[in-house]
């Protein structure tokens, strides 16, 4: 049986670092999806990935375990994206295609058609594009729970936020993504809650 992240941690601290090792197998595609959902580029995700776990490798050996290793883990990824984008001050791209339960790759379909795959295509762009203007707080409140599979209370512990301010933010954010989709005449089958006031 594999041992569990907080095995591998106690490992890790008691000098075997090749319990790293099993940490970064365990968690790198995971993280590095999260971190293309935010930043929208496989390059910047691949680079922020690495320096994710460089700075996990340099501090767990002062890890406190004040949350679970897997919310510490997406907290430097999260904060890697945010000085990332201050430091670039630009647009921030998001693709969103369906992903699988890695986070990685497209579901397989039997023999799609091609106007499957046109409209596929169109829909993502434009979910995408929609995602794109959120603000930063809800663009990764979507991500984290949305793409990442991620309960509200470990995303109230990877964000150090309120649960409430979670589902605020959730709510908020798939509001106004639901109002701009709409307004490129994009109805949705899903319920998506209308903003709040």
């Amino acid at each position: 049986m594999a041992a569990t992240d907080e095995e591998l941690v106690d490992a890790f601290q008691a000098g075997d670092l090749s319990a790293f090792d099993d940490l970064l197998r365990r968690w790198e595609r995971r993280i590095q999806a999260a971190i293309y959902r935010v930043m929208g580029t496989e390059d910047e995700a691949r680079d922020l990935c690495q320096e994710t776990f460089l700075k996990a490798y340099r501090a767990l050996g002062g890890f406190k375990r004040e949350a679970r290793f897997s919310s510490w883990l997406y907290q430097i990824a999260l904060n890697l994206c945010r000085d990332r984008m201050r430091r670039r001050k630009g647009r921030t791209l998001v693709s969103l295609d369906a992903l699988d339960e890695e986070g990685l790759t497209p579901p397989r379909r039997q023999d799609p058609s091609p106007l499957d795959l046109v409209e596929a295509d169109t829909l993502s762009r434009a979910v995408a594009a929609a995602i794109e203007g959120l603000p930063d707080e809800q663009r990764e409140v979507i991500v984290l729970k949305e793409y990442q599979d991620l309960t509200f209370l470990e995303i109230a512990e990877i964000l150090d936020v309120p649960l409430s301010t979670v589902k605020t933010r959730l709510y908020r954010g798939l509001g106004q993504l639901r109002l701009r989709l709409e307004r490129q005449g994009i109805r949705s089958a899903a319920p998506v809650p209308a903003p709040l006031p």
